[in-house]
């Protein structure tokens, strides 16, 4: 995980990207005989991507009985790309899911976002650069890009509560 940076950032890119969130929610807790091999797949997928697959950035979240992976890519293309090469462990997870496990006992799920650098706004204070700021960089988020309008569209709002420097 990267450094913990001072102060209030924002994300910064001129170009592009895909959001992508995928997850698996268990149906039925005692059928780990279906929900772990789904789990053991969204794990080998998760480790054999990096960069040069076009992936920027990836979290992992746990509630109740979903799990969620969230994602950043560059493009959509990138992502399209891994998800049909027969070489890669995407194409024998889904058959495997929708052959042998896809009984009620886990569900799977995917969202695909395209986003436009000027359709987005974000602010992370006093954290790491994860999620679009892991995927992207960040800069310091002073003048107008002090508020959430501000950073979205240029709007000149006044600060709902005056920030510490």
């Amino acid at each position: 995980m990267s450094e913990q940076s001072d102060g209030r950032r924002h994300p910064t890119t001129d170009e592009p990207f895909v959001v992508f969130v995928i997850g698996m929610h268990v149906n039925r807790w005692r059928a780990l005989h279906r929900w772990v091999p789904v789990a053991v797949a969204m794990r080998r997928m998760q480790n054999e991507l990096d960069e040069s697959d076009g992936l920027l950035e990836s979290r992992n979240t746990w509630s109740g009985r979903t799990f969620t992976t969230v994602q950043y890519w560059t493009d959509f293309e990138s992502l399209r790309e891994y998800a049909r090469d027969p070489l890669r462990e995407h194409v024998d997870a889904w058959r495997e899911y929708n052959g042998r496990l896809r009984d009620g006992s886990v569900g799977v799920f995917h969202e695909t976002y395209r986003v436009d650098p000027d359709a987005f706004e974000a602010v992370y204070v006093d954290t790491p650069e994860l999620g679009l700021a892991g995927a992207v960089g960040t800069e310091p988020a002073s003048g107008g890009a002090e508020t959430a309008g501000g950073r979205f569209d240029g709007r000149d709002d006044d600060p709902v509560v005056e920030v510490e420097p």
